[in-house]
């Protein structure tokens, strides 16, 4: 099978195999030491893969896009990027990136396949609309200037292969002034009124909209655009929290009923669902209804607000099919922090919802956090996965346990359970055998609790994680607390470490035995290591050398990698600029060698809730 087929692309390759000298204090050396490291080919690469083998939801269902990292705020497009005929299809989920998914199917029976998180590379700011501003038949891209400006980027290419450039740091209008749009509005191109011009609109934080229409090109072949009213067909969108007339806001523009105009969806952050206005004129003259009114009518959508429209017959069955990606407005988005990526069908007898997550892959809300073990020693690893809070039950975070039904080589996970444990925010497991009795206790970091001990009173292949302690180690200070084991002095039982929402981190030195373990506080800024904030550690031997480096997750979301330079014994923790991997903000890192072939492959969450997979590709 074309590796395609499997969402993969290279993205780096990684470390360095060079060595220093080993010294024996546990402390940070200093960049310079870093820049002494041997600079010898890297010793690894990493892949990553959204779709590398089989999981499952619940319900047995495989995921298309199991490691996609999980979905927040979607902002779909549907575009023929590649002039095959088909709709290919476009998400913006983080501040900046693109991601693309290539359709491999027929236009009437669509197959989506992830190709990037970073379409060409191409910064859209807060969001972006792809149109043919030159109309010379291929699609150009708008995103944000930062900040509220808009940015123009020309296909230079064709419709076949298009090629991007910066025309423009944003659009002018015809005096040459800077269009202003606020980024959390996100604008619209169409020609409303069927005379061969491009009009622009952009929703204000007022309820109203402002209409431009193209006033040709510039001496560089720019589009400016003439401003025609500050206040389109009188609308004035009238939120339902207290009445308010702002919010941030969406818009689209599609003909549902076949008559040949033009109607308007609007999407506000404090209204539930879809506002229709009816366009009652001509395509010519288009006159929209005084009145907006929920949409679908018959069944009108109810999400957490702020909803992202989008019109297109990506079936190929002759009728345009409603999508929206849920942002998340005044209405709770917790409760769609995974179901946020709605496709209502377009039918004879109206628009009936089909899915709430048209990319399903892993998503368990948002701040997820990937630990692997072998829950049920059958000797493959498990997984559990948890989150900030859960969606269902907003009083609580969820941890969710997916079996491994494969191989040690061939892995296929089945979301099998939820773990029942005590109430509380942002869980954080990790699991070892504190009491050598031969299967698997969890610890459990929160948002602001201690870390409480749950003893495994089950047995290896069925644990049963009841809760001993809820203060089984008691921190000094801060919160958002990520426990982790590690034999950092390989004197054969397990140490601990803590990453807190400070960035710096808890040692606790086991003065016990691998049976009766004492964890003793050494320091609560381990080695002066601050990275900022919401530190997540990890620990893996990534450049062969038998001892263990350290790897750091963090709330904005670059991680942060320390080489051990020392011994197994002696650790010696030097920052290390040659591991560089894509994460999201919240980022959680973890190691496991997932296919058995004697190296660590990596996973992460993130913020938007699912798991983001880098194979190992080891040289």
């Amino acid at each position: 099978m074309d590796v395609w087929e499997y969402g993969c692309v290279s993205v780096l390759c990684l470390l360095l195999a060079g060595i220093l000298g080993a010294c024996a204090s546990q402390q940070v050396g200093n960049m310079e030491s870093a820049q002494e490291a041997s600079k010898t080919e890297p010793a690894f690469a990493f892949e990553q893969v959204v779709a590398p083998f089989e999981v499952r939801g619940a319900d047995g269902t495989p995921y298309d896009h199991p490691f996609l990292g999980g979905l927040n705020v979607p902002r779909p497009q549907f575009v023929d990027i590649d002039g095959d005929d088909d709709l290919d299809l476009f998400v913006q989920e983080a501040t900046g990136d693109l991601k693309f998914f290539e359709q491999v199917g027929t236009p009437t029976a669509p197959r989506y396949i992830w190709r990037t998180d970073r379409y060409r590379d191409l910064d859209i700011g807060e969001w972006y609309r792809f149109v043919d501003m030159d109309a010379d038949g291929d699609m150009d891209l708008l995103g944000e200037e930062r900040f509220s400006y808009i940015r123009y980027h020309r296909n230079d290419g064709t419709p076949q292969q298009p090629a991007f450039s910066l025309a423009a740091d944003t659009l002018r209008d015809a005096s040459g002034k800077a269009l202003f749009s606020d980024r959390q509005n996100i604008p619209y191109l169409v020609d409303i009124d069927c005379n061969d011009k491009l009009d622009l609109f952009i929703g204000r934080v007022t309820g109203t909209v402002m209409r431009y229409e193209s006033a040709g090109l510039d001496e560089n072949n720019i589009p400016r655009f003439q401003l025609l009213t500050e206040r389109f067909q009188d609308i004035e969108i009238i939120g339902q929290v207290m009445g308010s007339l702002h919010g941030a806001n969406t818009m689209a523009f599609a003909d549902i009923e076949g008559d040949g105009d033009l109607d308007l969806f609007w999407g506000d952050f404090f209204e539930p669902g879809l506002l229709f206005l009816e366009n009652l004129g001509t395509c010519a003259t288009p006159t929209m209804s005084g009145t907006p009114i929920p949409f679908p009518t018959d069944d009108p959508l109810a999400t957490s607000g702020y909803n992202d429209p989008v019109f297109a017959d990506y079936d190929g069955d002759g009728d345009l099919d409603l999508f929206v990606g849920v942002l998340g407005g005044a209405f709770n988005p917790n409760v769609t922090a995974a179901d946020n990526f709605y496709l209502l069908e377009a039918t004879p007898d109206g628009f009936e919802l089909h899915t709430r997550r048209f990319l399903s892959g892993i998503d368990v809300g948002s701040e997820s956090l990937p630990t692997f073990a072998d829950l049920d020693t059958d000797g493959d690893l498990d997984l559990l996965l948890s989150n900030k809070i859960d969606s269902e039950d907003n009083a609580t975070a969820r941890l969710y346990y997916f079996e491994n039904e494969g191989t040690p080589t061939q892995p296929s996970f089945q979301l099998a359970d939820t773990l029942g444990l005590e109430p509380a925010f942002h869980y954080a497991p990790a699991l070892t055998d504190l009491d050598a009795d031969g299967d698997l206790d969890l610890l459990v970091g929160t948002w602001n609790k201690d870390i409480a001990l749950y003893r495994n009173e089950g047995t290896p292949e069925a644990p049963n994680f009841v809760l001993e302690n809820p203060v089984f180690i008691e921190l000094t200070r801060g919160s958002h607390n990520v426990p982790s084991f590690v034999d950092i002095d390989a004197d054969g039982d397990m140490d601990l470490f803590v990453g807190e929402a400070s960035g710096e981190l808890n040692f606790y030195r086991n003065d016990g035995t691998p049976d009766a373990p004492n964890f003793v506080l050494v320091t609560d800024n381990y080695a002066e290591i601050d990275v900022g904030r919401r530190s997540v550690p990890r620990f893996a031997d990534l450049d062969d050398d038998d001892d263990l480096d350290l790897l750091l997750g963090t709330e904005a979301g670059p991680l942060a990698f320390y080489r051990n330079t020392g011994t197994a014994q002696a650790a010696f923790f030097v920052p290390d600029s040659t591991l560089s991997l894509p994460t999201p903000a919240f980022s959680t890192p973890t190691f496991a060698d997932i296919d058995n072939d004697g190296d660590p492959d990596f996973f992460s969450g993130g913020i938007s809730g699912g798991v983001l997979f880098y194979a190992n590709r080891k040289r």
